[in-house]
């Protein structure tokens, strides 16, 4: 991931915060057929390994889990993003000098990728998972709230992944290049918009000198 300075963050809580917060991945591997890639729900044991190990699950039909990969694999997490105009800015009013661009956050992690078909594994991470997604509900659903064949012939239909982090690169683009004016008028602008998901990102754009 092309990451300038401006926008690069190492902050491992930051990192961590966007991994949990991130409903969905993109896991993509290299293979001697190609890339592939599948969207799935990944989660982080941060007290496992030096950096931390993913892991997650995907179905036993996807090809991916039985193509070698060359290298590593490579996991994306988006955090907050919403495109900005360049009528927020007050450089706008000041040179005419401006072009529209998109603010978001993204965490991309590494790491060799396991994948693994045993029962017991299977079902502590799909518990860990479910645990996670649910854990905000009134009434939590839970893996043991079902029949436990049903839930067998279910991990039989998939398989786990483990990747243990040897690297992760964070970037936050949120402005911060921009001059203090024009970081207000983007934070205002889309603090104004209907649409939440703009809102989210006004949050979090810098505002002070």
């Amino acid at each position: 991931m092309y990451v300038p300075p401006a926008f690069r963050d190492d902050n491992i809580e930051n990192i961590r915060a966007t991994i949990s917060s991130a409903r969905l991945a993109n896991l993509i591997t290299a293979t001697a057929e190609g890339p592939l890639a599948t969207s799935l729900p990944l989660f982080l044991d941060a007290m496992e390994g030096e950096r931390g190990v993913l892991y997650g699950h995907l179905a036993k039909a996807n090809p991916q889990w039985r193509a070698a990969p060359i290298g590593e694999a490579l996991a994306i997490f988006m955090g907050p993003e919403a495109y900005v105009t360049p009528s927020w800015y007050a450089t706008k009013h000041e040179t005419e000098k401006v072009v529209p661009t998109w603010n978001y956050i993204a965490v991309h992690a590494y790491g060799p990728v396991e994948f693994f078909e045993d029962n017991e594994r299977l079902l502590d991470a799909v518990t860990r998972l479910t645990n996670i997604h649910e854990g905000s509900r009134v009434t939590p659903w839970s893996v043991s709230d079902a029949p436990a064949d049903f839930i067998g012939a279910q991990l039989r239909g998939i398989v786990g992944i483990r990747i243990p982090v040897t690297k992760f690169e964070g970037k936050r683009k949120m402005s911060q290049n921009r001059p203090l004016a024009d970081r207000i008028g983007v934070a205002t602008g889309l603090a104004a918009s209907q649409e939440p998901r703009d809102q989210e990102v006004s949050i979090v754009v810098p505002t002070l000198a």
